[in-house]
């Protein structure tokens, strides 16, 4: 919600998103050109908004490491409750050239999240098994975390559960030629968190419009459909499960 695309209704948004039942909101990092707006807007919101720190793999390139420094200089400004958005994204073809570089910056930052005993968020657009390797090859037992925008298949997600790691849905559930309400119904409630990835991937009825948090619940009624239960225990249960991830 730091972002331009609110800039003109900020407030009301987090004031739908109250009334909608949201307690709290986590906010991912995008660059370190993020980080101030990110920070205005979770000070402005204490105790509801939440940030996270980190460098978006959209944003690696040859100078991924001073980009990472330069937002790791300002880490003990705030209290920040996770390493985020971090991870690999090979779906556009410029992102494909810096694959060796997005490796590289996702196992630092998954290193560094370990030292400071924080969880990740992570990205991984058309980019699950390398993203999976490069965690696997810097796992740390205990470690948290969620696959952010998960899109993958069944198999995928038993292997994010063999890590004690979570599961992100969110609009996606809800479009009418998704593949994810066949995994969701298979994998335990225990593993989802819900999430926006706002202004992206409005929730039916609502897409196409700019997404927020107060569509939280649209994600909860599908997966309540999915899994034939009611509505009160996806939202109970996935709240819990975000306590547990990121401890507040």
């Amino acid at each position: 919600m730091f972002l331009p695309e609110f800039d003109n209704d900020r407030a009301e948004v987090v004031k739908r998103a109250v009334e909608a039942g949201v307690s709290r909101l986590f906010v991912p990092n995008i660059n370190e050109g993020s980080l101030q707006p990110l920070l205005e807007f979770t000070n402005a919101f204490k105790d509801f908004a939440y940030p996270m720190i980190g460098l978006h793999p959209g944003d690696v390139r040859n100078d991924w490491k001073n980009k990472v420094q330069l937002i790791e200089k300002d880490f003990e400004i705030a209290n920040f409750v996770a390493v985020g958005e971090i991870g690999i994204d090979l779906y556009w073809p410029e992102n494909k050239v810096y694959e060796r570089e997005q490796k590289e910056a996702f196992a630092y930052q998954v290193s560094f999240a370990v030292e400071h005993g924080l969880p990740v968020v992570i990205h991984t657009r058309n980019s699950f098994e390398v993203t999976y390797d490069v965690l696997k090859s810097v796992y740390k037992p205990g470690m948290k975390g969620v696959f952010h925008c998960f899109s993958g298949t069944y198999d995928d997600a038993v292997k994010i559960a063999d890590l004690g790691f979570y599961i992100g849905i969110g609009g996606v559930v809800t479009f009418k030629n998704s593949r994810l309400p066949e995994v969701v119904e298979k994998i335990p409630l225990e593993q989802i968190v819900l999430e926006t990835d706002s202004p992206y991937l409005t929730p039916v009825p609502f897409r196409g419009k700019r997404n927020e948090s107060a569509y939280i619940p649209y994600i909860g009624k599908k997966i309540a459909e999915i899994k034939k239960i009611p509505i009160v225990k996806v939202a109970s249960v996935t709240t819990q499960n975000s306590v547990d991830l990121f401890g507040v």
